[in-house]
């Protein structure tokens, strides 16, 4: 029964993680749409936590800002990292786009536009 289990697993295994096609020009170019989401993913994060510590009244938000770059801990390192992030992701969109029209992805498959 253990090995019926472990034959189905490791098929399954075979099956979806290690033969799919691939583009034989396959380079490291591909992985800006992996990175666009992940940083993307991160901005989320990071602003969510800056979010909990930010006071948007205008006689507050300056000061709100610096209790959070000099007396919170590890908050100059958000605020930075959201800062930084954020350039980050334009210039993966970018990239990613780029290789997409240096590639002619676009005229293969018209449906990509859609999904990005």
């Amino acid at each position: 029964m253990v090995s019926r289990t472990l034959s189905l697993s490791m098929s399954l295994f075979r099956a979806h993680l290690v033969f799919y096609r691939c583009a034989l020009n396959l380079n490291s170019s591909y992985n800006f749409g992996f990175l666009v989401a992940m940083t993307f993913v991160l901005q989320i994060i990071t602003g969510i936590t800056l979010a909990f510590r930010y006071t948007s009244e205008a006689s507050c938000a300056f000061a709100s800002v610096q209790h959070l770059v000099r007396e919170v801990a590890a908050g100059w390192e958000f605020r930075m990292l959201h800062a930084t992030t954020a350039s980050f992701v334009f210039l993966c969109i970018l990239i990613h786009m780029t290789r997409g029209l240096y590639n002619w992805s676009y005229s293969y498959l018209t449906t990509a536009w859609m999904s990005g």
